[in-house]
């Protein structure tokens, strides 16, 4: 039996963790074993699970970032004792996910990657892999990636470095690494990820574009949900956002300025707050900390009437797949991949930070009705974005590279 080994920070955490999930239901569906390797949030799952390290040694990963900026440099034991245990199982696939993340060091990983050549397929979430230090750079408009990262803006950023400024040598290094390998194929979830790449040090290798996918089976409209009674909003007109963490890039501050221009009639909700970050809002808004139950979050999106998602830095949203499966409309900023998941029958593109443009977007969406882009949501995801078809372009990518 051929066998699937993922790598990623989390398991069936989160987007991420969900994705590798899903893709490994799909492989072992087809007939292949599917291991994860992981570093922390350990939820069940179908695979054979292996985690790297422990929370000591993501403590002090985490250490050595704060200090030294060395992210992705510690964790050297942990990552040796994973390395022989991927000898053991022999992958025919190794599929690389977040390589971030304190838990994996991966200069140990890529010289082992390099020595088997076994074939590896890299999802790419986000950017941390091209630059000398964060994972985003929309939201500072920083371009050094395209050269040569130095004197990084971002650098008290995640991964966070207090004191020492390494992004030059990380840069130079990640560079050197990532280039060595003779059998790697970059999977960007977005095409406006794939332009990025291709302006990357890695664009010598191939390019696969493969949109982020969901379990339409949850993700539905017409759910039995009380959310609306629960809370007495039976006749407010529900504006949802969802964020793993909410801050300004995620466009925090835009529902707060927000949320002073609509009268009693609009309702906002906000899942995935801190307690701390609940505690702050303003009255008309209602916060709900992170859920780990899909179900639940479902729930929200059904009885939603529109997402707004006013995000600053993103490659491709899995928040405006899930809202539009549940047959509930999108508006969000012209940011990175986010506008690829929408067209004109599902959704408003807005500019980044224009609250007035915003809310002319959602009286729209109020003078329509939900129902008016309801149906075309619903079939825009049953088409595009199925699970059991995105994560089929995984499994017909792995045959290939294995004949």
């Amino acid at each position: 039996m051929k066998k699937l080994l993922q790598i990623n920070s989390v398991v069936n955490s989160g987007s991420t963790g969900r994705i590798a999930e899903e893709i490994a239901q799909t492989a072992i569906t087809s007939d292949w074993e599917s291991f994860i390797a992981y570093g922390r949030n350990e939820r069940p799952s179908v695979s054979n699970l292996i985690r790297i390290g422990n929370n000591l040694d993501i403590k002090m990963h985490g250490l050595q970032t704060r200090l030294l900026d060395r992210h992705g440099l510690g964790s050297k034991t942990s990552t040796s004792e994973f390395i022989q245990q991927i000898d053991n199982i022999k992958p025919d696939i190794i599929h690389l996910h977040n390589i971030h993340g304190y838990y994996i060091n991966i200069e140990v990983l890529f010289h082992y990657l390099k020595k088997v050549n076994v074939p590896v397929v890299w999802t790419f979430h986000d950017c941390w892999p091209i630059t000398g230090h964060c994972s985003h750079f929309m939201f500072v408009n920083c371009n050094k990636w395209k050269t040569e990262c130095y004197e990084c803006p971002q650098k008290t950023r995640y991964p966070a470095s207090y004191f020492i400024d390494r992004s030059k040598k990380n840069y130079i290094l990640k560079k050197e690494m990532f280039n060595s390998l003779s059998n790697l194929t970059l999977v960007p979830v977005s095409q406006w990820l794939s332009g990025i790449l291709k302006e990357s040090f890695l664009q010598k290798y191939p390019i696969k574009v493969i949109n982020n996918g969901i379990n339409t089976d949850v993700f539905k409209p017409s759910r039995c949900t009380n959310f609306r009674f629960k809370h007495s909003f039976e006749k407010k007109f529900i504006l949802l956002g969802v964020a793993s963490i909410w801050d300004e890039r995620k466009g925090l501050k835009d529902f707060i300025e927000l949320s002073k221009l609509l009268n009693s009639d609009y309702q906002i909700v906000l899942v995935g707050l801190t307690n701390k970050q609940i505690k702050q809002l303003p009255e008309n808004i209602l916060g709900i900390e992170r859920t780990e139950s899909v179900d639940a979050l479902a729930d929200i999106y059904a009885t939603s009437d529109a997402f707004i998602n006013p995000t600053y830095e993103d490659t491709f949203p899995t928040t405006n797949l899930e809202s539009q499966a549940c047959g509930t409309p999108v508006i969000t900023y012209k940011t990175g991949g986010s506008p690829e998941a929408i067209d004109e029958s599902t959704g408003i593109v807005v500019e980044q930070g224009n609250i007035n443009k915003l809310v002319e977007a959602i009286n729209l969406i109020k003078e329509n009705g939900k129902q008016y882009y309801s149906d075309a949501c619903v079939n825009r995801a049953q088409r595009l974005y199925k699970k059991e078809d995105r994560y089929k372009e995984y499994i017909d990518l792995y045959e290939s590279l294995i004949q």
